[in-house]
């Protein structure tokens, strides 16, 4: 069976040498959040945290820190899952086991919760200020929950059936809030409270939601599952935790697990909005202050001897790069039943997840046609960015897995060496020029604004891609140290960015008018202007980063002997990206060096961190 709550699997994990205690006394405010990161980069335990500065209650970290150990905290029920997963594709896959019908059977059963008079969380009751004031960043614009399961219910079709549970921003101090009364909720576009917020807007109601804090770990992993049209988050959260999560009913009249450690309840007011941020997030700069829908807070539940779990986020990889793969590992098998024709896809961690999607995809619609181009590969691209939290790609580079039945769509160089020694600028370029993005994507033309590109590679290579600099490439005044990141890219250092926010730059035009199609550069048919081309060319995530995170491509690609023809944009020779950072980007995450300094010294030897890190 699965854990019943958080404090059986602390115990697990510390009975299995899987965590650590740090008893001394550890500041929240940056401390905390550097060990954690630390910890995660070495692959370490988990963390509970016993004497964090200001808090009365125990902070648990790097929860989900390893895949191994996610794995491990679900071991109980992931065979059901995985088996009604493949029971979904292909029914005939049970008439094949049916030894595995009384499994799956009981699996199923723990779909749906259960409702319950007592409960634990009824236990005790605290305010905002009391519960710990988590700062991961120096910039931060208070203390967030960094790992909340925010529930709500459709106001047309109240019920747990009807419900969203989702990982969305929670500020419990600072800026204008009033304290204890008021929490900042900050969801990002194409999210499911969106739809009960607009609901709830359109009748005139306040909407009542509830912030779930730990519980089983499996209503932290619900709450970020992207998961089929009409599965509720709360049915999967028993699924996978082995059991059913038991409800009993909170101040605001939804739900609430009997078995959370802390929850808030409350409405979003209609009327208002305030400022929330700045906050640092997962593409690896602050998100800034902008309005976003305020949470009145009528109580804050907590259960006895409660613990607060945490992560951070900053810069690709931190420890939400371990959701991201074991949800892979649960939801990659479905990707051909949802989107037919796509055989696998890949959103990239390192470039921050949303800006850069991979795509294998098949290219049948003339199979007898004497040379392969780029036709059913477009259909299916329409599909991915129309499909769920994948319509928020900024770059969707996608090939038809005919060329190369081998190719593995996670060997990032490989793919990146198969699209480029196939695709034609000429041709194959297809772009979106304003819609979304990602609501934490600053690179647009505005918050939630920006562009969409795909790239189609199809067919036999038309070029063999260059992998050193020749003599003879020159470059223009004021771009320089031209270094090779991958097969056929080319990293090339350019002066400080100047231009407005949604105007390609006045200089890569000058840059591009320098060449022409014969010119040395074009035997690297992708070329990436950034601020620090050596940076970018010593590390392949410093590329996919820098580059997927600073641009934007309707004003940052460039070509050399580019045109437009019937509205399509393309070029004969070299495709350019402006990968410079811009002024009106956000500041990228440091740490404070004074606060690094400190936990530093926890960790010197004959310190209380000494040997995690």
């Amino acid at each position: 069976m699965g854990y019943r709550n958080l404090r059986e699997c602390v115990a697990d994990l510390e009975k299995s040498g899987r965590l650590r205690r740090i008893e001394d006394e550890v500041d929240p405010d940056q401390e905390i959040g550097i060990i954690q990161r630390r910890v995660y980069a070495q692959g370490g335990p988990a963390l509970l945290f016993t004497r964090a500065k200001g808090s009365r209650f125990p902070l648990l970290g790097n929860l989900f820190g390893t895949l191994e150990r996610t794995r491990y905290l679900f071991r109980d029920s992931l065979a059901h899952v995985e088996t009604l997963v493949k029971f979904k594709l292909d029914p005939r896959e049970l008439m094949r086991r049916p030894g595995a019908i009384p499994k799956t059977l009981l699996g199923a059963a723990h779909l749906l919760p259960r409702r319950v008079d007592k409960g634990p969380i009824l236990a005790h009751r605290t305010s905002l200020s009391r519960l710990p004031q988590l700062k991961s960043w120096p910039l931060d614009g208070g203390a967030f929950i960094t790992l909340p399961q925010v529930y709500s219910e459709d106001p047309a079709r109240p019920g747990w059936r009807h419900g969203n549970l989702g990982m969305y921003r929670v500020q419990i101090s600072g800026n204008r809030y009033q304290p204890d009364l008021e929490a900042g909720l900050h969801y990002q576009i194409h999210r499911g409270i969106g739809v009960h917020h607009s609901e709830a807007l359109r009748r005139g109601e306040a909407l009542r939601v509830n912030v779930f804090v730990g519980g089983p770990p499996s209503l932290n992993v619900a709450a970020v599952m992207p998961l089929p049209e009409g599965m509720p988050e709360l049915a999967f959260a028993g699924l996978l935790g082995g059991r059913r999560i038991s409800l009993v009913p909170a101040a605001n009249g939804l739900p609430m697990p009997a078995e959370a450690d802390f929850v808030i309840s409350g409405t979003i007011d209609p009327q208002r909005t305030l400022p929330e941020g700045p906050f640092g997030d997962h593409l690896g700069y602050y998100s800034l202050a902008h309005d976003f829908p305020v949470l009145q807070v009528e109580a804050v539940h907590h259960r006895p001897e409660a613990i607060w779990p945490f992560t951070t986020v900053g810069r690709p990889p931190q420890e939400d790069t371990t959701f991201g793969a074991f949800i892979h590992e649960l939801t990659g098998p479905l990707i051909p039943d949802v989107l037919p024709g796509i055989h696998a896809v890949h959103a990239v961690d390192a470039a921050g997840v949303h800006p850069l999607l991979l795509a294998l995809g098949s290219e049948r619609y003339v199979p007898y046609a004497e040379k392969r181009e780029p036709m059913e590969l477009l259909t299916q691209a329409n599909a991915v960015l129309g499909q769920g939290q994948l319509s928020l790609a900024k770059y969707l580079l996608i090939a038809a897995r005919e060329d190369a039945p081998e190719l593995d769509i996670h060997d990032i160089e490989a793919f990146f060496k198969h699209v480029l020694e196939r695709i034609d600028w000429r041709r194959d370029l297809h772009f979106q020029t304003r819609t979304t993005i990602d609501t934490l994507d600053y690179s647009g033309h505005g918050l939630n604004a920006g562009s969409k590109v795909v790239m189609a590679a199809a067919g036999e290579p038309r070029r063999t891609l260059a992998r050193e600099i020749g003599s003879d490439l020159a470059l223009p005044a004021g771009f320089s140290a031209p270094r090779v990141v991958l097969p056929g890219v080319l990293a090339v250092q350019g002066p400080p960015h100047v231009g407005q926010r949604g105007e390609s730059a006045v200089d890569m035009e000058t840059f591009c008018a320098y060449f022409d199609t014969q010119a040395a550069i074009n035997r690297f048919p992708l070329v990436v202007v950034v601020d620090d081309s050596e940076q970018v060319a010593r590390q392949l995530n410093n590329f996919l980063w820098t580059v997927f995170t600073r641009s934007n491509p309707a004003t940052d690609i460039h070509g050399i002997s580019a045109f437009t023809e019937a509205r399509h944009w393309g070029c004969r020779g070299a495709l350019v990206i402006d990968a410079r950072a811009k002024d009106f980007h956000p500041p990228a995450l440091e740490e404070d060096p004074a606060a690094v300094r400190r936990v530093e010294a926890l960790a010197a030897s004959g310190g209380p961190l000494h040997g995690l890190f």
